[in-house]
């Protein structure tokens, strides 16, 4: 018992009281701000890897940016990464960060089906689908239940079963080998149920997007009820997008 007071004593506690309000070190790189300076765009397009930046007006997709932030070091008075990690929604279009806009971005709640605050508000079950992800979403989606950020503590856990499941969270690109288990995991999924993209893979597909080894078609056939960006998602991302969808902001 010493011994744990001690460690408490020197680090503090080991979980995040507050999830909603939580600081991230000035390293992370969340929701970027573009200002109306005027730069070469073609140039500042064709510095982004992902072919995330368009032009006239200057805009991110933040569900193809890589986060990797060589748009900030390369036009540092035009685009700057903050640390707003609370960029998860429901509109797809919310996604594109276009220049001098300096809002957060938040869930359309007229959109957002009554029986996920309902059903959903205290107890979320969701199953987790690696659709040829790279595993670091995989990562966060680990972390987001660990002691420091404890989404349990809020009723949302990862179950083994899809039938045991409200929704499935989908990682990865989606290839042409997991396009049919995917569609089989969804169809096992009682209804109601959400659909849930974490990463810039999932969300657009990411560097492999436009690759013959995927099949997003999946994607076509069903609504998509969250959009949680990032390479990887951070998990504050993931656990306020999720709180947001069932109610609970």
């Amino acid at each position: 018992m010493f011994n744990n007071l001690k460690i408490w004593y020197h680090q503090g506690k080991q979980f995040i009281p507050d999830v909603r309000n939580a600081k991230v070190p000035g390293i992370f790189r969340g929701r970027p701000v573009i200002s109306v300076d005027k730069v070469d765009g073609a140039a500042l397009a064709a510095c982004c890897p992902a072919n995330a930046i368009s032009q006239s007006p200057v805009a991110i997709d933040l569900g193809k940016c890589t986060f990797c932030g060589e748009c900030s070091i390369r036009f540092p008075g035009k685009v700057m990464f903050t640390t707003d990690y609370k960029i998860s929604t429901n509109e797809r279009e919310c996604l594109i960060i276009k220049e001098g806009v300096d809002q957060p971005i938040k869930l359309n709640k007229d959109i957002i089906p009554g029986e996920f605050i309902s059903m959903f508000g205290n107890s979320l079950k969701l199953r987790q689908v690696s659709a040829g992800g790279d595993n670091s979403c995989e990562w966060e989606l680990n972390a987001a239940n660990n002691v420091q950020f404890d989404m349990s503590r809020f009723g949302i856990e990862f179950v083994a079963s899809p039938r045991h499941a409200d929704g499935i969270v989908i990682t990865g690109p989606i290839t042409a080998n997991m396009a049919e288990p995917l569609q089989i995991c969804y169809d096992a999924t009682p209804d109601p149920k959400m659909i849930i993209l974490v990463g810039t893979d999932a969300i657009s597909g990411g560097i492999f997007e436009g690759s013959p080894a995927l099949d997003r078609s999946f994607l076509d056939r069903h609504m998509i009820n969250l959009y949680i960006p990032g390479n990887p998602a951070h998990p504050l991302t993931l656990i306020n997008g999720l709180l947001a969808l069932t109610g609970r902001e």
